[in-house]
């Protein structure tokens, strides 16, 4: 059991993050707390995949000119994959901070329970 867990310690680690995350999301009420828990999870998912494509003792996919053997380097998909998720991450990210900024400015609070009050006395 131990064993298996130390090979796979990067999975475990991602969900050990990713539960974080979405129990700091599910739980805060700020949601400026939100937003850090979003990129927690985002980090777990990174770190998941990137995993899934490192080979131990591979190296790069740079291939040299006198270079066959392909089975010596790792997977570059992964890695694509988690550089096009960090970029999408950030950009979600200071959307998620920039709407907080004028929540704060319209309404005084980010506390989602107070803002949840303010609409239900808005409707009425």
């Amino acid at each position: 059991m131990l064993e298996a867990i130390v090979q796979n310690r990067f999975a475990v680690v991602a969900v050990i993050l990713f539960g974080i995350g979405l129990l700091n999301m599910m739980l805060q009420q700020n949601l400026m707390k939100k937003v850090i828990g979003f990129s927690i999870m985002d980090s777990a998912v990174f770190l998941l995949l990137a995993s899934l494509g490192y080979i131990e003792g591979h190296g790069a996919p740079i291939i040299d000119e006198g270079s066959v053997n392909a089975s010596l380097y790792i997977n570059p998909i992964p890695s694509g994959l988690v550089l096009t998720g960090i970029v999408v991450s950030v950009s979600v990210t200071a959307f998620s901070l920039a709407l907080i900024q004028r929540i704060y400015q319209r309404y005084g609070t980010i506390e989602l329970h107070e803002l949840l009050e303010r609409a239900k006395k808005e409707e009425d």
